[in-house]
């Protein structure tokens, strides 16, 4: 029950953050706040409650393959959603210091300051968008559910799943709806995403929470490397690319809020 819960409120984000995408438009640099407070709660997430455990359940060696195999995995499949977002993006079509961000995470769509922008584009980014948090959500919940079953809170990593479900869905159910989606669509989508997610957590604290500790540093590890990537490859640079240096203070701030929760 414990986990039931657990993945409900972490999933519970993606369905407030769609159903604030699709009814409001917000300012442009407060969906950048957003993420780069999303984006420091899960560096506090990776270090100290996924990345940190793999290590002393598996040692080095296997916590170091499986991030980056999770790195890997990552990064190769979102540069296809980042393809599929936005197909004519490439360095031929537009000038490289003018090619910014991620077309998957199209934060112009939720923004009420939002650039003219095909609404094929944007429908396809939010698409796009909900198949990137599926990605790098199971992975995380399984590691939450883990940490449960073990016994070890995952308040921190609860918190930071949260915050960046958050933003991730609002700018996702934005996208869709700019392509003139209907909101009954788009809700039952990122709903059966968040069911997917709850169901990663209850999974990671029943069955897999009994294998053996090597054995699950494997998943822990490679959570960890799909968050680092997501960090890189996504929530950083578009934070950045929209909200300018007032980002840091925000990425300060959730860095401190995760920690905090992780000594509870």
């Amino acid at each position: 029950m414990a986990s039931l819960w657990f993945g409900l409120i972490a999933s519970s984000a993606l369905v407030i953050g769609a159903i604030i995408g699709v009814r409001f438009e917000l300012p442009k640099r407060l969906l950048a706040i957003l993420l780069s407070f999303a984006a420091g709660s899960l560096i506090t997430a990776l270090a100290f409650e996924l990345f940190e455990d793999a290590y002393e359940q598996g040692g080095i060696i296997r916590a170091a393959v499986g991030l980056l195999a999770g790195a890997i995995v990552f990064t190769a499949l979102s540069a296809l959603l980042d393809r599929w977002a936005q197909p004519g993006r490439t360095s031929q079509s537009k000038p490289a210091d003018e090619v910014q961000g991620s077309p998957k995470l199209d934060t112009d769509a939720a923004a009420s300051d939002k650039a003219a922008t095909s609404a094929s584009t944007r429908g396809a980014a939010g698409m796009a968008l909900l198949a990137a948090v599926t990605l790098d959500g199971v992975p995380e919940n399984v590691a939450l559910g883990i940490s449960l079953g073990e016994g070890a809170g995952g308040l921190a990593l609860l918190a930071a799943i949260f915050v960046s479900n958050l933003p991730e869905a609002l700018v996702g159910a934005s996208s869709m709806r700019s392509q003139g989606r209907k909101a009954g669509s788009i809700m039952l989508l990122w709903s059966v995403c968040a069911v997917l997610l709850v169901a990663a957590v209850v999974l990671g604290a029943g069955p897999l929470s009994s294998v053996e500790p090597e054995t699950i540093s494997l998943p822990l590890a490679f959570a960890a490397g799909a968050v680092i990537a997501s960090l890189a490859d996504t929530l950083m640079p578009e934070a950045y690319e929209h909200g300018g240096p007032a980002v840091a203070l925000s990425t300060a701030a959730g860095f401190v809020l995760s920690f905090t929760l992780s000594l509870a």
